[in-house]
């Protein structure tokens, strides 16, 4: 039986457009399409599409509102199409906080070799959302909490005191680990939920490195949110997603999280409680020494790398530098992006995790680790910040 899809967009050339290129897939089926926000979220309710496709601004009801409407009354896996802009990736970052799954640039053809490639990628990602909409309809994928403000909350008056503002904080180059990350004046804002991870392996480590792709921003921030700000290593962190987003995407996270967070540019110094998000289209490489290591950020037009920027040259630039000194977790994401760094960490001694079938939205990259024999521990998305905390902390 075929995937049924909502297209919602209000211009007719763009509905007419990607409903001709899905239903070139015989596992999809366009059931309808919708002309504005709240006509999607009555025919969301009455059509139950496995997934809709949402442009995001629309008269009536934009595509943001549409999405917290349909997430409220009638969960569905939503895939966003934004502009390359700035402000299109800050609407865009609003929608995935919402609850929508994944997002395209409204260009997709920009981010494909040529218009095949385009439609072959918009079918595949709809594809990969329409495999996980029994998950969000049952309310298996959740979202992260919105934060209004990215200030330190307590849960009373008497609670113990927030952690010091970021500029009060003298951080000191990454070193490695050998006692508690925080104490319990020192706790994240936010719950971070019980982890299977019975007891830390005692491992010293001077860097915490991340890859991701489908799903990644909604599970980094759920992730970076729920660290404190004393957090004693860097974080080193690839996300696939265009260029023209990757510093929105960045400021937002440092508005949210106890922790910094940039986009990384060339020369930057790895500091502790610091995380660098890799620019789109470009690779993000650890240069320098182990205890004094750098960014290095270049251009790439090799036709052989698939991703730009790849987990896997950055990855893999770590276990070069950092050797077995490393934390690397593989989360959410489309392809297999990411095994072979995570291979040449492992090779040299790291400790390799990822994200577990369950609350990944595209079970690609973990998977790909984990089949390879390569990741040692398999998490929920809910319990992944709790277990970094308690591997660090030698508890």
């Amino acid at each position: 039986m075929a995937y049924k899809v909502l297209v919602v967009d209000d211009s007719s050339f763009f509905r007419r457009r990607v409903s001709d290129i899905l239903s070139q897939d015989s596992n999809i089926e366009v059931i309808d399409v919708a002309v504005n926000g709240q006509e999607a979220v009555e025919k969301a309710a009455s059509l139950k599409p496995d997934v809709i496709t949402m442009d995001i601004e629309m008269p009536v009801l934009n595509g943001i509102d549409a999405v917290k409407a349909i997430m409220a009354n009638s969960p569905t896996a939503i895939l966003m199409f934004s502009s390359l802009t700035h402000e299109g990736a800050k609407a865009t970052f609003e929608a995935l906080d919402a609850g929508a799954l994944d997002f395209l640039p409204k260009k997709f053809n920009e981010i494909a070799k040529n218009s095949e490639d385009a439609g072959s990628l918009l079918r595949q990602r709809v594809l990969e959302l329409a495999r996980k909409s029994g998950s969000v309809k049952r309310g298996f994928i959740r979202r992260p909490v919105s934060h209004a403000t990215p200030s330190v909350r307590t849960t009373s008056p008497t609670a113990a005191p927030a952690i010091k503002p970021r500029f009060e904080r003298k951080t000191p180059a990454a070193t490695p680990v050998s006692a508690k990350v925080m104490n319990t004046a020192e706790k994240p804002a936010n719950t971070v939920a019980p982890t299977k991870l019975r007891k830390s392996s005692g491992k010293k480590y001077k860097l915490l490195a991340i890859g991701t792709s489908t799903g990644g921003p909604v599970a980094l921030q759920q992730i970076l949110t729920q660290l404190p700000a004393n957090f004693p290593l860097p974080i080193v962190m690839v996300q696939h997603m265009p260029a023209a987003f990757t510093e929105a995407f960045a400021n937002r996270l440092n508005s949210l999280c106890q922790i910094s967070v940039k986009e990384a540019k060339d020369g930057d110094r790895l500091e502790a409680g610091k995380a660098y998000l890799a620019p789109g289209g470009m690779q993000m490489l650890i240069d320098g020494t182990e205890n004094a290591a750098k960014l290095k950020v270049m251009e790439d037009n090799s036709a052989r790398v698939a991703y730009k920027p790849s987990v896997d040259i950055s990855f893999g630039s770590a276990a070069k530098i950092y050797a077995g000194e490393v934390l690397g977790i593989i989360l959410t994401g489309m392809g297999a992006d990411g095994r072979e760094g995570s291979r040449m960490l492992k090779n040299k001694g790291a400790t390799i995790w990822a994200q577990d079938e369950a609350s990944c939205v595209v079970y690609g990259m973990p998977q790909a680790v984990a089949k390879a024999g390569i990741s040692e521990l398999s998490l929920p998305l809910a319990e992944v910040a709790g277990s970094i905390l308690k591997e660090l902390g030698h508890g």
